[in-house]
């Protein structure tokens, strides 16, 4: 427990200092964490680190994450960004005579959409206009909600939310995570009403903290599914990027896409 509590305290100290930096810094911080989260998605579904697929791939992110707008007069559709990574892996199982086949090629598919989308969304919150204000609320929501929702569990959690999943979450728990959100959304809004009024704060918080407990479920069932505790080891006693960053691969492209933050 000492070793999650210093990991936690120090990875926030740093994720929080890249965040209010922004610009490049958050970036290219998030860059990183999005190869390594694929690194490890790739490495949890046993498919070979060096491959035309995995190069494929990765180059896929890349495109998919990397925030054109700010930083080059190129801005190409995330849409073609995923289709022609999609034809291109298709290719290869033909070049390769079906030695890459569909499982292989689907599962890095699946990866680059699924981590690429939720980064990409996560620095174009950032980068927009008042970022930081916004960013920040979808990330307290977010983190606070799987604090409240362990303390609720702890103290008054009795009937299981989903055993076969994720046994030691409690509907108690989960009531409590969404509390804590919207009680978050609220002070937000306290903070800054011109920005964000109180209704809005309540769905952006109820919002964010079911989605993001379905992200974190989401991650638990497939974790489950190939029998790995963490998805990696890179943070001592929390695990690897995609345990951290479960909830928020879900939710960040959920708010934009239900336009509950300003486009």
């Amino acid at each position: 427990m000492k070793q999650r509590v210093i990991t936690g305290l120090l990875g926030g100290a740093i994720f929080l200092t890249f965040l209010l930096w922004g610009g490049v810094a958050y970036s290219a911080l998030l860059l990183l964490m999005a190869l390594v989260g694929l690194f490890e998605f790739n490495r949890m579904n046993r498919l070979k680190p060096v491959t035309i697929v995995s190069l494929l791939a990765y180059i896929g992110l890349i495109l998919l994450v990397f925030p054109w707008g700010v930083y080059s007069e190129w801005l190409p559709n995330p849409t073609s960004i995923i289709w022609v990574t999609l034809f291109l892996l298709f290719a290869v199982t033909v070049v390769s005579k079906n030695k890459f086949h569909l499982d292989h090629i689907a599962l890095s598919f699946i990866g680059v959409v699924y981590i690429g989308i939720g980064f990409q969304y996560m620095l174009t919150t950032r980068l927009a206009d008042n970022g930081l204000y916004w960013a920040a609320l979808v990330f307290a929501c977010t983190i606070l909600t799987d604090t409240g929702a362990y303390f609720t569990g702890k103290f008054f959690g009795r009937t299981k939310l989903w055993p076969s999943i994720s046994p030691n979450k409690t509907v108690e728990g989960a009531l409590g995570g969404i509390a804590v959100s919207i009680l978050v959304g609220i002070g937000f809004s306290l903070y800054a009403s011109d920005l964000l009024s109180i209704g809005q704060a309540v769905l952006i918080g109820a919002s964010v903290a079911v989605v993001g407990q379905m992200g974190d479920l989401i991650q638990s069932a497939y974790k489950r599914i190939r029998g790995v505790k963490d998805t990696g080891s890179i943070f001592p006693g929390h695990g690897g990027v995609l345990d951290r960053v479960d909830s928020w691969l879900i939710v960040f492209p959920f708010v934009h896409l239900l336009s509950l933050l300003p486009q």
